[in-house]
C-alpha cells in the first residue's frame, strides 16, 4: 500500500485539517467531537447537516458552503459519524428554524442518527435519507438501497431551498421528492485499499469489472467481462431508466462520478455517450455535472445519476453555491 499518510489513525484529522485551513474564510473544523461547519452561520433559516465515513471525499465535507450544507459529519474510513459529532453539529450550527439531516440510508449511519435524533429533544429536527442505489432492490429487509452519488444532487437542491428560507417541513419534504425520482449505478475497475487494513477490499481480474459496487467495495449485481465505454453507459443506465419509468419529453440532470481513480478524459467520454442514450429515450438533459464527487478512495470506476427536474428544482440547482468543491 503507497499512499499519503503518516500514520493511518491521523490521517482524517490531518486532512480535514488540510481542508479547513485551505478554506479558512469558508469553513471551520471542530474535533472534540470531530465535524466541519461554516465559518460564518446563517441566520433565521434552516440548517442543513449530512456526514458519513471518510474516503469518499469531496463528500460530504466539500459541500460544506452558501447554498448547501451547514455542517458536515465525518466518520473515520466508511466508518459512520457517531450520534456525539450528528449532536454537536446541529447545536453549532441551528440557526433558529430547526435542522434537517441528510443520511445516506447505510445500517450504521441510520442507527446512530437515530441515537443522536433520541437525544436532540430540545431541537426541533427531521431528516432525510437518500437511496438511490438501484443496483440493490427496495425491500422490506435489511436496508435497502443504498445512498451513493444522488446525494450530492439531493443536498444541492435542499440547501438551496434552506438558504431560500424555506421552512424545516419543506425542506423534508422537497429532499424527499428528489431523492424519489434520482437513480444511482456504478461499476468498479478495481478495488480500493482502506488504509487500516493495507489490502485490497475485493479482487477482481484483469479483463472483468464490477457492475453495482458499492462506494465501500461492497459486491455489485454481476461480475462481468470488462466492455467498451458504449457498452458499459447502457449497462448503467438500463436499471436507471427502469427504475424512474420517465415519460419522453422529460429533462434531467445527468450526474457523470468518478469513484477516485478514472481521470475527466474517461468521465466526459461517458457523459457523451450517456447524453446521447438518454436523448435516444426521448430525455433532454437538462443539466451536467461531471466529476469526482462520491468517491471510494482510489477505486478506478463511475456511476451514472440521473435524476427529473421540474421548474422548482432547476431553479433551486441553479441558485449560487460558494462550498469547496461547488461554486457557481
Amino acid at each position: 500500500m503507497k499512499k499519503f499518510i503518516n500514520y493511518v489513525d491521523d490521517a482524517v484529522v490531518e486532512s480535514l485539517s488540510g481542508l479547513a485551513s485551505a478554506h479558512e474564510a469558508l469553513l471551520a473544523v471542530e474535533f472534540d467531537p470531530t465535524f466541519v461547519c461554516r465559518r460564518v452561520p446563517k441566520k433565521d433559516a434552516v440548517a442543513v447537516v449530512s456526514g458519513g465515513g471518510s474516503g469518499h471525499e469531496p463528500l460530504h465535507t466539500g459541500y460544506v458552503g452558501r447554498g448547501m450544507l451547514d455542517a458536515a459529519c465525518p466518520g473515520q474510513v466508511f466508518t459512520s459519524p457517531t450520534p456525539d459529532q450528528w449532536m454537536a453539529a446541529a447545536h453549532r450550527v441551528n440557526a433558529g428554524r430547526g435542522v434537517l439531516f441528510i443520511v445516506k440510508n447505510y445500517a450504521g449511519d441510520r442507527l446512530n442518527f437515530q441515537m443522536a435524533s433520541d437525544m436532540l429533544v430540545d431541537l426541533d429536527h427531521l431528516m432525510v435519507v437518500v437511496d438511490d442505489d438501484v443496483a440493490i432492490d427496495h425491500s422490506t429487509h435489511g436496508s435497502g438501497r443504498r445512498g451513493v452519488a444522488g446525494t450530492v444532487v439531493v443536498e444541492k437542491i435542499v440547501g438551496a431551498a434552506a438558504e431560500a428560507g424555506a421552512d424545516l417541513f419543506d425542506c423534508k419534504a422537497l429532499g424527499d421528492r428528489i431523492n424519489s425520482c434520482t437513480a444511482s449505478m456504478g461499476v468498479a475497475f478495481n478495488s480500493c485499499i482502506v488504509p487500516a487494513s493495507g489490502v485490497a477490499t475485493f479482487e477482481i481480474g484483469e479483463q472483468e469489472m464490477e457492475l453495482g459496487v458499492g462506494i465501500h467495495g461492497e459486491p455489485g449485481r454481476q461480475r462481468l467481462p470488462f466492455a467498451p465505454a458504449v457498452e458499459i453507459v447502457d449497462l448503467l443506465l438500463d436499471p436507471i431508466l427502469k427504475d424512474l419509468s420517465l415519460a419522453r419529453g422529460r429533462e434531467v440532470l445527468l450526474h457523470v462520478n468518478g469513484l477516485g481513480g478514472t481521470p475527466l478524459m474517461e468521465l466526459y467520454l461517458l457523459q457523451h455517450h450517456a447524453r446521447r442514450r438518454l436523448a435516444a429515450e426521448g430525455l433532454t438533459v437538462a443539466r451536467t455535472l461531471v466529476g469526482n464527487h462520491t468517491t471510494s478512495l482510489e477505486m478506478a470506476g463511475a456511476s451514472l445519476t440521473v435524476t427529473a427536474l421540474d421548474d422548482e428544482a432547476k431553479r433551486l440547482w441553479d441558485a449560487p453555491v460558494h462550498t469547496p468543491t461547488l461554486h457557481w
